[in-house]
């Protein structure tokens, strides 16, 4: 066999095991939350149709270029952060490379200070140095949001900084309130803007106890996904002010991102806004619950190494860690949906020293279900499944 046939094999069969994880998913009676990609076509349809009439008039045209529906979410989504505008974006990825290069034209400066487990960093193949040639500094390494003394010691100067809320790939983590205004101030005092990477900015309000434009309203502009927490179908919007928002749309032309139709995303997000939103807080409170269950049911079943992080989590996701491989970790979360029809985990993966994986919980309105009873005892069905743990309790 070829290595070329070697490869065709190995990406079919990757294929054949997505397929059989979302049709586990998909039939699973129980659930902590919803991912945005589960569900046939005509099931998404006939949803979108149904909570869509309650939150906009579908007796209207559809949108052409940006207006009608699309404008409307872009004037509810400023309302909600308290900015002067928003324009919408089909990805996160194509606004906030957008805010970055506007910011960079506006300071003179190509240095954008951000962490090194940014999304810009991990998931963008490096789209910051290779589209806009911008240039990125580490105030921190550390696994959490850089700290004021760190951004006012980093030892050269720079335009942007700009911070992700919450740093997901540390945790789903996030400072203080206090601490986030510290370092929002050693920025300005070092002549800098501030950008937020608020994909998931929705959910942060209750460990800051703050309100989305008392916490917007600390950045020149912010970054506000459509899908990641509210269910919507894709979108995304970059809020600020009014110029620079105009000045985004220039871009966001430039870029390929001036779509002829987006009516059926606009109209997901005004359903995530008006449904998603306002329960959010819920899902947050009820994420320490499932954490704090899932600590005790571990210690119970004698696991020798396991971390919740954080152990309190900051929103309504977290991380979960063990010492097995991801592969089987993920077949034991499958064979459980498929088994039991209980989804508790999903996709692991391997991370950090050799032997151990992590997956990221999400607690949303199916979760909210589950007593600290029902996550123990899915817990121990998850780990009668694997090899060498016979689950206790």
């Amino acid at each position: 066999m070829t290595a070329d046939e070697e490869a065709a094999d190995a990406h079919e069969g990757a294929g054949e095991r997505r397929a059989r994880r979302l049709a586990a998913w998909n039939t699973a009676r129980r659930r902590l939350g919803d991912a945005s990609a589960e569900g046939t076509i005509a099931g998404r349809l006939a949803r979108l149709a149904e909570e869509g009439a309650a939150v906009h008039d579908l007796s209207r045209s559809p949108d052409v270029y940006g207006d009608g529906i699309v404008a409307d979410l872009e004037e509810r989504t400023a309302d909600l952060l308290g900015t002067e505008a928003a324009v919408f974006f089909p990805t996160g990825t194509m606004a906030q490379q957008v805010a970055l290069r506007c910011w960079a034209d506006r300071t003179g400066s190509p240095t954008v200070a951000l962490h090194p487990l940014s999304h810009p960093e991990r998931h963008e193949r490096h789209a910051l140095t290779q589209l806009t040639g911008l240039r990125p500094v580490h105030p921190t390494t550390e696994p959490r949001l850089p700290t004021a003394e760190e951004v006012w010691e980093l030892p050269e100067p720079f335009g942007t900084l700009m911070l992700e809320l919450p740093l997901r790939d540390a945790g789903f983590v996030l400072p203080t309130w206090d601490e986030l205004v510290e370092t929002v101030d050693a920025a300005r005092q070092r002549e800098a803007v501030v950008h937020f990477d608020g994909a998931r900015l929705w959910e942060c309000a209750p460990h800051f106890g703050r309100t989305l434009p008392e916490i917007a309203g600390l950045a020149d502009s912010v970054y506000v996904s459509y899908y990641k927490s509210l269910g919507g179908l894709s979108g995304a919007a970059l809020a600020g002010s009014s110029s620079l928002v105009e000045e985004a749309r220039a871009w966001r032309h430039r870029y390929g991102g001036q779509v002829f139709q987006q009516w059926p995303a606009a109209l997901s997000a005004l359903v995530g806004l008006e449904r998603e939103l306002p329960r959010l807080p819920e899902y947050v409170d009820h994420a320490k619950v499932v954490a704090d269950a899932l600590r005790r049911g571990l210690e119970d079943a004698g696991v020798p190494w396991f971390r919740i992080h954080p152990e309190v989590p900051h929103t309504h996701q977290f991380q979960v860690w063990l010492p097995y491989g991801p592969e089987e970790l993920t077949e034991a979360g499958v064979r459980q949906a498929e088994e039991d029809g209980t989804v508790l985990f999903r996709v692991w993966e391997a991370s950090g020293p050799p032997g151990l994986a992590v997956t990221e919980v999400t607690v949303a309105a199916p979760g909210l279900l589950w007593s600290p009873e029902d996550v123990r005892e899915a817990l121990s069905a998850f780990l009668a499944r694997l090899p060498g743990l016979p689950a206790r309790g």
